[in-house]
């Protein structure tokens, strides 16, 4: 079994790609800016991100934020990993982001740019949003009485876990390239989903669709960010909100 390095590992896919490699006997490290032993901010560097590539085989990069600096952290990743010799490096992006001109996707595009001539063997996977991340949202629109949502955008939630199988799976093996893409079981329409959300949840809303404008919301129209001939998930966005209020129990 190898030494594999999760970047991110206490996040929400994260945490689950270091259970799934854990099981099958890997030696896992996480590395995370409030992790130890690993506590690294990778926009920052230092000599702990040496420390933690040390003896490490394969890396599996997960970290990432909305506030920026992906790049500079996946630069001072790749710089230390091909120092310590690491011979895997596997990244997880998204399905769209070369033809949805929207700021993180931009970001996410040039960091895989960066993994790809690396030097180092490489993977890529993408996948559309996870069922979690919808969900974060549609609680954020429902804190008032009317839900706003951006006619005509459609998603194809995939379930986290899935793609963390996917992910380990991956890990485990030799570098792939660009791997298939990996989306949700079905495209829907952003208003069945966020009703879908109302009824699990509960609450009564009024629902309104409204255009929006600029490039990127007319590549979300266009689905850009859809894969429906890789439709390979299978949780459906009903069966996730119902496992979680199971749990919730």
């Amino acid at each position: 079994m190898t030494t594999i390095l999760v970047t991110g590992g206490t996040g929400t896919l994260g945490r689950l790609v270091t259970e799934r490699l854990r099981a099958d006997g890997h030696e896992v490290r996480v590395l995370s800016r409030h992790s130890r032993p690993y506590a690294v901010d990778l926009r920052e560097g230092g000599p702990g991100l040496e420390e933690a590539l040390a003896g490490v085989d394969t890396v599996v990069h997960c970290a990432s934020t909305l506030r920026g600096g992906d790049e500079r952290a996946a630069a001072h990743l790749i710089e230390a990993a091909r120092k310590a010799g690491v011979r895997h490096l596997v990244y997880i992006s998204i399905v769209g982001v070369d033809r949805v001109p929207f700021g993180y996707y931009r970001a996410k595009l040039a960091v895989e740019k960066l993994v790809e001539e690396s030097g180092l063997g490489w993977t890529v996977l993408r996948a559309t949003q996870f069922h979690d991340l919808l969900l974060q949202l549609f609680e954020g629109l429902a804190r008032v009485p009317v839900m706003f949502l951006p006619a005509g955008v459609g998603d194809q939630p995939v379930e986290v876990a899935e793609v963390a199988d996917r992910l380990a799976e991956l890990a485990a093996g030799p570098p792939a390239g660009r791997a298939e893409d990996m989306a949700g079981p079905e495209v829907r329409t952003f208003e069945s989903l966020a009703r879908a959300y109302l009824r699990a949840s509960g609450k009564r809303r009024r629902v309104v669709n409204v255009p929006l404008w600029g490039a990127a919301y007319r590549a979300f129209r266009a689905g850009g960010h859809l894969a429906p001939e890789r439709a390979v998930g299978k949780r459906t966005f009903e069966e996730y909100l119902a496992a979680r209020a199971r749990t919730a129990r």
